[in-house]
């Protein structure tokens, strides 16, 4: 194994440890989120978010890593989005939380694991096929906020850090 490799599966386990003391893995914590009844998934994903982006912009600017974005697929983002809640709406669980529930002992979240490698496949073969179709929709390009609007990385950063903890007081005075 790599470095990279060894360094990623570190990762990986610390942050499925974290998703299992943040009892995120829990199905009624999956179906409280999407029945917006418990926000306790989405203030972790914030979080984590909030973390990342921050250290990500960092390392940027510190020219340890270079960003490279992905193409902004009005198509892509639709289709994918929308199999993504179906199957969590299927499986009550996305697909960090199916593989952090099937290292928890609970075998049946092993089906969303499963579907997930078969999906990845199935996406790959018929990856020139949704080139040509559903991936060349509305394709604006790699592109990301700052160049659209014309405003520095920290900006955004740090508005996006206010609105979630505006959101997350909200979410604490409601008990949710």
């Amino acid at each position: 194994m790599s470095t990279e490799q060894i360094l990623g599966l570190i990762t990986g386990i610390f942050f499925g440890f974290l998703l299992q003391k943040g009892r995120v893995l829990r199905y009624d914590k999956q179906v409280g989120a999407m029945l917006f009844k418990d926000m306790s998934i989405f203030k972790f994903m914030l979080s984590a978010i909030i973390v990342g982006m921050f250290g990500i912009l960092a390392l940027h600017d510190m020219g340890i890593i270079k960003l490279s974005h992905k193409a902004m697929n009005v198509g892509g983002i639709l289709v994918g989005g929308s199999l993504f809640g179906i199957g969590w709406a299927v499986m009550g669980f996305c697909p960090g939380t199916s593989v952090g529930a099937v290292g928890e002992g609970r075998w049946h979240a092993a089906f969303g694991a499963i579907g997930m490698i078969v999906g990845a496949g199935i996406y790959a073969e018929l990856f020139p096929f949704f080139k040509e179709t559903v991936l060349s929709w509305s394709n604006f390009g790699k592109i990301g906020l700052p160049e659209v609007l014309g405003i520095n990385h920290w900006v955004i950063a740090s508005i996006f850090t206010i609105i979630t903890l505006m959101m997350f007081r909200w979410f604490e005075k409601k008990g949710i």
